[in-house]
């Protein structure tokens, strides 16, 4: 396993290991990663949902550089590939399942999206279609966060495309 980024090296092994697993998130039920996914609904709706796209993008990247790195030394210190309990992963990748949604959310029924997207994202993390599978072999952090950034670039698809085909059908 690949420490990943520099800056994550001088970081105290209770820090990585908090941010990984989004404190004691991480460690609660038997389906963590869903825990996850339910907090990053939250991140959505608290951080994302008003930006403006660039704003959007902007600190999408910078979540996925953070996640990516911290994600790499929870490995690390952990002593574990891709440990369960770290939920980082899918905490920063459900705003990639809205992007370009705002606006439809706005006049339409956004907990139906939202429910809509959370269901879809888990289904796609869980069965790993496609190539969201492969990504898992990546390196280190990248393989970790990078399965998650899929499935829910995935989602983000379906969304799409189901909001078209409701707007084409139903007016």
């Amino acid at each position: 396993m690949n420490r990943g980024f520099q800056w994550t090296s001088v970081l105290p092994s209770s820090w990585v290991c908090n941010l990984a697993t989004l404190g004691p998130l991480g460690y609660w039920g038997k389906a963590p990663g869903t825990v996850g996914s339910v907090a990053g609904i939250f991140l959505y709706l608290v951080f994302f949902y008003t930006l403006a796209p660039l704003y959007y993008v902007l600190l999408l990247a910078f979540l996925l550089y953070f996640a990516v790195g911290i994600c790499a030394e929870a490995e690390v210190r952990m002593q574990k590939h891709d440990p369960s309990e770290v939920i980082l992963d899918e905490f920063i990748a459900i705003p990639f399942c809205f992007i370009g949604l705002r606006g439809y959310m706005m006049d339409h029924w956004p907990w139906l999206i939202l429910l809509l997207g959370f269901g879809l994202f888990r289904l796609f993390d869980i069965t790993k279609p496609l190539i969201v599978g492969k990504l898992q072999d990546l390196r280190g952090g990248w393989g970790v966060v990078m399965d998650d950034v899929a499935a829910a670039v995935l989602t983000c698809v379906c969304l799409h495309i189901g909001v078209a085909a409701w707007a084409y059908f139903v007016g």
